[in-house]
């Protein structure tokens, strides 16, 4: 898939079959994460993934929307060290979002409301924070990115218009 169509396509989605994901997926989506670039390439960010049910449940627990996880083939939870890294954790989580939706996989990113219980949900160690949690499933709802061309996907988004997002100082 063209890579502009795939971000003018791609949409968060919060309902997934009750499927697993297969593994060549699995692993094609976190190496899109690890390949992220990283300020002075130090790749601060670790992906955890809660394997149990009891994981996935707790922290569904902490998350804003948690049938978002507890619905998903997989769940990512992107940790760094003392909070720093945000914006490389990012690049890395918009990784994996594209190449989730190259693949037919769709996804959402999911806010953690509670910082202390995602540790805890997660067992980590030290000053590791959860920057993100990320769901990924086969959609509910199918959708052709194809159907459309970029242009078509861009105008229909729910988004302000560029003009204003975009302004030019001299």
């Amino acid at each position: 898939m063209d890579a502009f169509l795939a971000i003018a396509s791609r949409r968060d989605e919060r309902r997934y079959l009750s499927e697993p994901l297969p593994e060549a997926t699995v692993t094609r989506i976190l190496d899109a994460g690890r390949l992220s670039g990283s300020s002075k390439n130090r790749q601060p960010w670790t992906f955890v993934l809660p394997s149990s049910r009891r994981r996935v449940d707790a922290l569904a627990d902490v998350v804003w929307v948690p049938e978002n996880v507890r619905s998903a083939g997989l769940v990512v939870a992107i940790v760094v060290p003392g909070g720093s890294g945000a914006f490389d954790a990012g690049r890395a989580a918009q990784n994996m979002l594209l190449a989730a939706w190259n693949d037919g996989v769709a996804s959402c990113p999911n806010g953690v409301r509670d910082a202390e219980g995602a540790r805890a949900a997660l067992s980590l160690q030290g000053e590791e924070e959860v920057v993100i949690v990320l769901s990924f499933g086969r959609p509910g709802k199918a959708r052709d990115p194809e159907s459309r061309d970029a242009a078509e996907w861009s105008a229909r988004a729910n988004r302000r218009p560029l003009a204003d997002v975009v302004r030019s100082v001299a």
